[in-house]
């Protein structure tokens, strides 16, 4: 090899060594940014990083990174579109499967659940990723959590290892929910009953009340031939109070679920130390 000729090899070499240097440092840093929470800060470096990387050694692991420092910011839409960038850089079956879960629980936590459901699907029957059904069921349940579906929750987490706390506390709810159905139905045999049954007994008594007094008047009319009266009394007294109470049963029950629902949804915010979206 001439003299010039390793001259210049020499020189590239040393660039290509400074250059892998520099990418290196850059995503040092960058990591580092992300470790200690500084996410939108991270993003940046992570962006420098795919930027000067032309041999795309740090694609996966750089794009991965932007898209959960998005989601850590709630920026989801920016998420899905970096972890799909992540996916065209591995052919790695866990790594996929990790990145499809991910835009699962980025659905999840955007509450579009029915789109969260499609995808875990999606996932139960490629047959690639037939060793996580597990871990699918699991996130299934969550999405189920979200569309406020316990019971649908409850039997996914029946079918995942990771899900055995998550199914007594889907139990639980299941128990303490009122059925609305069963609210109304009592309502129209007694009046107030539903709401009584719904916890709101004041609310309850007071509905049986006014029910059994503007029934008192408007049958006493008829009996008095007071056939106007009775009409009148039993059309724009009665009947209101009789569709109030049914209407009024179907409102506190439904406001006694979401209750119970929200009160385990903080829970499960503060204090389950399991895996959350």
């Amino acid at each position: 090899m001439s003299i010039k000729k390793l001259f210049i090899f020499i020189i590239l070499f040393s660039d290509f060594l400074l250059a892998q240097a520099t990418i290196d440092d850059l995503n040092s840093n960058a990591e580092k940014l992300f470790e200690n929470g500084n996410y939108f800060s991270a993003i940046t470096e992570f962006k420098r990083v795919l930027f000067f990387d032309e041999r795309s050694t740090y694609s996966f692991n750089a794009n991965y990174k932007i898209g959960l420092c998005y989601k850590q910011g709630a920026f989801y839409d920016e998420a899905v579109k970096y972890f799909s960038f992540a996916e065209k850089s591995t052919n790695d079956i866990e790594k996929i499967f990790e990145l499809k879960t991910q835009v699962i629980r980025c659905n999840i936590l955007r509450k579009t659940t029915e789109r969260a459901i499609q995808l875990c699907n999606e996932l139960e029957n490629d047959k690639r990723f037939s060793q996580f059904i597990g871990k699918i069921n699991y996130w299934k349940g969550w999405a189920f959590i979200f569309a406020d579906d316990w019971k649908s929750a409850e039997k996914f987490f029946q079918n995942s290892e990771e899900g055995t706390q998550l199914k007594y506390i889907a139990q639980k709810v299941n128990r303490e929910k009122l059925s609305v159905t069963f609210a109304k139905v009592i309502s129209y045999i007694l009046p107030g009953s539903g709401q009584i049954y719904a916890g709101n007994y004041f609310s309850g008594f007071l509905s049986l009340a006014w029910n059994v007094a503007a029934g008192y008047f408007t049958i006493n009319s008829f009996l008095a031939n007071r056939a106007f009266d009775g009409i009148v009394i039993g059309e724009l007294v009665w009947l209101r109070f009789y569709k109030g109470n049914v209407e009024n049963a179907e409102k506190y029950a439904v406001q006694k679920n979401l209750e119970v629902s929200n009160k385990t949804l903080k829970f499960l915010q503060e204090e389950y130390r399991g895996l959350k979206p």
